[in-house]
Formats: C-alpha cells, sequence, structure tokens
C-alpha cells in the first residue's frame, strides 16, 4: 500500500467503543504523522472527539435519526448528501472499526481505494472491505482495535489513551470524592441502584454519582440511599464535562458502561461490577482495575434485559463490592 495522504476511520458508537478506539487513533497518527484523518462519529458523541488534537475533521453520523421512518424523503437526501460529502474528499483509505453493515456500506460509498475491515464484521459488513483483518471476538476490545493498526504496520506494543483537552471540573464538588455510574446501556448490566447508594453509604469519602439526564431517576434513587453522602450530577454534564469529573476522582464504581472507560483512559482506578457482559471483551483495560463478578455458569450470557433468575446481579452484595474496594485501597488512598 502507498502511504495514504486522507484517511478516514468509522467508528460511530458506543461512548465505551469510542475511548476503546484512542488507542488505535495514537497508532495511527504515529505512523502516518502527515495524514489528513477523518473521523465518522454518532451524533452523540461527537462532544467527546470535538477539538481532539490527532483529529483533522469529524462527520457527525446522525443514526439514531437515520432510522426512523417518519420524514424518509428528508432522512434519504441527508444520507445522499452525507455520501457525496464523503466522496467528495477522495480518501485513500477508510477503516471500519464498527463492522456492522451501515458502517461497511459507508466505507465503500468514501470512494476510498483501500478499504479495511475485521474479517468477523456482522450483517455482511465484509462485503464492503477490499483487505480485512482477523480479530477474535473473545479478546479484549482495545486490542481488538488495534488489530487494523498493526496490519498497517504501525506501532502498537504500548497502549494508550490519547484524550483530548478537558475543561475544569465544575464547582463544588467535594475536596476528595468517588465517582459513581450507576446505569448501563443494557438493563441487565445494570446493579441495583440503591445497592449503589448503600455502597455510598459506606464508603470513607463522599461520592458523585453521574448520569445522563434521561438516568436522572436511577441517579435519584442512589442518593436517597446514600444517608447523605452522595451529590448527583445526572443530567447536569456534556461529556466532556463528565470526563472531567471522573478526572479529578479517587475512584470510580460503575457496571459494564462508558464512564468507567473514560476512568481508565484517565488513568484512575475503576471496580466495575459484571453480569451478564463478559469482562474479558469489555472489562476496564489494565491490571490497575478491578472486575467484580460471582462465579456462576450462566454468566456472562450477553443477555439485554434482566433474566427470570438475574442471581449473576441480585445475588452481589453491598458487602462484596465493599471489600473488593477496601482490599485495593492502596490504588486511590494518599
Amino acid at each position: 500500500m502507498e502511504t495514504p495522504r486522507k484517511i478516514l476511520v468509522i467508528k460511530p458508537s458506543s461512548l465505551g467503543d469510542i475511548i476503546h478506539s484512542l488507542p488505535f487513533l495514537g497508532a495511527l497518527r504515529e505512523c502516518f504523522p502527515r495524514a489528513e484523518i477523518h473521523w465518522v462519529v454518532a451524533r452523540a458523541f461527537y462532544g467527546l472527539l470535538e477539538g481532539h488534537p490527532m483529529l483533522d475533521r469529524l462527520r457527525v453520523f446522525d443514526k439514531d435519526k437515520w432510522k426512523r421512518l417518519s420524514g424518509i424523503t428528508g432522512t434519504a437526501g441527508e444520507i445522499r448528501a452525507f455520501i457525496r460529502n464523503l466522496r467528495s474528499e477522495k480518501f485513500d483509505m477508510a477503516i471500519d472499526l464498527q463492522g456492522l453493515f451501515r458502517s461497511g456500506l459507508i466505507a465503500w460509498a468514501s470512494g476510498a481505494k483501500v478499504r479495511i475491515g475485521f474479517k468477523e464484521a456482522r450483517e455482511g459488513a465484509g462485503l464492503f472491505y477490499n483487505h480485512k483483518v482477523s480479530a477474535d471476538r473473545d479478546m479484549h476490545a482495545v486490542q481488538r482495535y488495534l488489530k487494523p493498526a498493526a496490519f498497517l504496520g504501525c506501532n502498537v506494543s504500548e497502549v494508550r489513551f490519547p484524550m483530548p483537552p478537558l475543561p475544569p471540573a465544575p464547582a463544588g464538588l467535594p475536596n476528595e470524592y468517588a465517582v459513581i455510574a450507576p446505569s448501563a446501556g443494557k438493563e441487565a448490566n445494570r446493579w441495583p441502584a440503591r445497592r449503589f447508594g448503600e455502597l455510598a453509604a459506606r464508603l470513607p469519602l463522599k461520592s458523585v454519582i453521574v448520569a445522563s439526564s434521561s438516568d436522572s431517576r436511577i441517579a435519584e434513587e442512589v442518593a436517597a440511599a446514600s444517608s447523605g453522602k452522595a451529590l448527583s450530577l445526572a443530567g447536569k454534564t456534556d461529556l466532556k464535562g463528565l470526563a472531567s469529573v471522573i478526572k479529578g476522582a479517587k475512584f470510580l464504581v460503575s457496571g459494564d458502561t462508558g464512564p468507567a472507560h473514560i476512568a481508565v483512559a484517565l488513568g484512575i482506578p475503576v471496580f466495575t461490577i459484571f453480569g451478564p457482559a463478559n469482562p474479558k471483551r469489555t472489562g476496564p483495560y489494565g491490571d490497575m482495575h478491578t472486575v467484580i463478578r460471582l462465579d456462576l455458569p450462566c454468566s456472562p450470557c450477553y443477555r439485554k434485559k434482566k433474566c427470570r433468575d438475574w442471581k449473576c446481579m441480585e445475588d452481589l452484595t453491598v458487602g462484596m463490592v465493599f471489600d473488593s474496594i477496601r482490599q485495593r485501597r492502596h490504588l486511590w488512598q494518599g
């Protein structure tokens, strides 16, 4: 392959997956310092990557809007304009890290001569690539996303998470605090909110609860069970503001969710509660972080909704989580 002049990276979502892709971005930028790199991102996550010094341009992909059948005529026009705009850039290379039909189609529609994707891509996305990289689905997402960089000859021996510049943390935070992120994209991955609150009540420092405005009810339930030791910021920060709050924390406690991976990228110790999900794939990356889970024959099962016997989460007690945090206090004390 010739050295690319202009590269398109396709990774629209989700929050955690975008964070997992940052080591790939760092390796790609180091490998091709003079290339112009564009990134296709979903509108919901645009704010996190905005102003990233390793990116020359963000291409907003309004995937939620494009799913809706209402206003299909206008949506079809937007899709055509999006594709025309991509083609006008004359990309030399498109790299699809999402691995779904829609992202594969974007890679092909970009007109790039070199189109790289995963051999294991789903929904027939592989039909749109002319170079396929094999990556075991059970390897951690960070290592999986580095495979295309290694295929291009980039140095992937050191894993780093290049974050964009962050604003100052909001005023009014405690001097020392833990962050609790009680929500998760999938209902089955959420430890009961009241238990997060009971955990906050037992911790030796204040807690700050982070969540989107749509999950404010969950945050309120956590705060109500915390005996006054947790402050809710649900819906009060954008993505970079969220990262700033996490950056100032002693540690973070959460389920398998985006804020946990932001904490990993910022070097903040993470205690992540796992049930149906597989920590080998999406657990916190690195030895300084802790996965808390029950060793059950039915887990991981990858369920999106709670099952009838949700013991992987219901049987995980506040005491178990508290003991895990206390046993590794050397990571966050002092």
